[in-house]
């Protein structure tokens, strides 16, 4: 049995010839055939995030004629999203993502209606845009908005289609508290600020996306037609170096704090504030801070023959890729164990990628004791933006 439609009757929805010409491998199968492909004219998903998951969620949604999808986010096409973020081309550097994917989406199938939400998804905005979706699918990459997306399935109760990368490994499931757990009962607490990195700091590898992505599609389009055994109360493990696919089965958590028979969580919270971490998917916090170093006022320091101690905290593998000529490579994940090669009367300069990674690795050293600290402001690839361009930005 599928889920409830309430955008059109089924019943009521036509096909005309054209689409019955473009569904036709569907309408042949007897698991779709014609009641089923109206199922999905009728149907409507709520894809938050067009990314690396949103990619191929958003192609092959319009590919199989769902009738109704809206896209959220609230970023520009980066040519660092290009390796697999595969809804988006070169020719889109720059522009808003949910209008390179409404273009490309349409382009795919011009029979279905797209509605682009160029904003954040926040407490303020998320009931009003997802009570209007039978399916809400998780393309994120951050832990505010994963318990956002949570918590606003639940209070609506709309199923959640998750899923998340990292490396060479995802996951997937889907969480719908009306037939089983929901996000909240596999993780009650988010993990500590900093324990989990993000994409843009250990990397993934640009096909896994399309993997996770086009799973989580296929349990969408699954729950619609009400056909097959859905990920419901089952988390898929996926390794893509082992090429291995290892099954978690879940249980609702009867002290759940949001699902559970006394919900102490009745409303949207604040989830940065829960989660301890911005609610977004950029590589770093762009506000200045005291500890903060410009690319700009390091090169001049250097260049009036002031001494600083310049440390690279990222991994020897993006050292070959670029560095600063003089700098001293310590891993973040070893400098605990290299700390006493420093000398805490020296004036100390935090380096990574972005800054996020060497903003970690001040605080490690303030809390030793150690104060002449800066972190350079948008690490080494602001470095080679505004002072060496002859270093290649990643």
């Amino acid at each position: 049995m599928g889920i409830p439609l309430h955008r059109a009757d089924p019943a009521a929805v036509e096909l005309s010839h054209e689409e019955i010409l473009r569904y036709s491998r569907h309408l042949i199968m007897p698991e779709v055939g014609l009641a089923g492909q109206k199922k999905l004219k009728a149907a409507s998903v709520l894809m938050i995030g067009t990314g690396g998951l949103g990619s191929p969620l958003g192609l092959y949604l319009a590919a199989a004629g769902i009738g109704k999808i809206g896209i959220v986010d609230y970023d520009v096409v980066d040519r660092t999203n290009l390796h697999r973020q595969v809804i988006h081309g070169s020719s889109s550097v720059g522009l808003l993502k949910v209008e390179s994917a409404r273009q490309r989406m349409q382009d795919i199938n011009p029979d279905i209606e797209i509605v682009a939400y160029n904003e954040p998804f926040t407490s303020e905005n998320a009931l009003a845009i997802a009570q209007e979706y039978d399916v809400i699918v998780d393309g994120t990459d951050n832990f505010p908005t994963r318990y956002l997306t949570n918590d606003v399935c639940v209070l609506l109760g709309k199923p959640n289609v998750y899923g998340s990368i990292f490396r060479f490994e995802g996951q997937a499931s889907v969480f719908y508290a009306k037939q089983g757990p929901c996000y909240r009962c596999l993780f009650p607490e988010p993990p500590p600020p900093g324990l989990v990195p993000s994409c843009a700091e250990g990397g993934v590898l640009g096909i896994l996306p399309g993997t996770i992505g086009t799973i989580q599609a296929t349990e969408t389009i699954k729950l619609i037609l009400g056909i097959g055994q859905p990920l419901i109360g089952r988390l898929l493990l996926y390794d893509a170096l082992s090429m291995s696919v290892e099954e978690v089965k879940l249980r609702k958590n009867p002290k759940c704090v949001v699902c559970g028979p006394n919900p102490s969580v009745t409303t949207l919270i604040d989830y940065e504030q829960f989660c301890g971490v911005p609610g977004h998917d950029h590589e770093a916090d762009s506000s200045p801070t005291k500890w903060d170093i410009t690319p700009k006022e390091l090169a001049a320091r250097l260049q009036q023959g002031n001494h600083l101690k310049i440390v690279d905290v990222r991994e020897p593998h993006e050292w070959e890729i670029s560095h600063i000529e003089g700098a001293m490579l310590i891993p973040l994940g070893q400098l605990a164990a290299h700390m006493h090669e420093l000398d805490s009367a020296e004036e100390i300069v935090l380096q990574c990628k972005s800054g996020a990674r060497s903003m970690k690795a001040l605080e490690l050293l303030y809390t030793a004791g150690f104060r002449k600290l800066k972190n350079l402001k948008g690490g080494i690839n602001a470095w080679a933006r505004e002072v060496d361009p002859r270093l290649p930005i990643y």
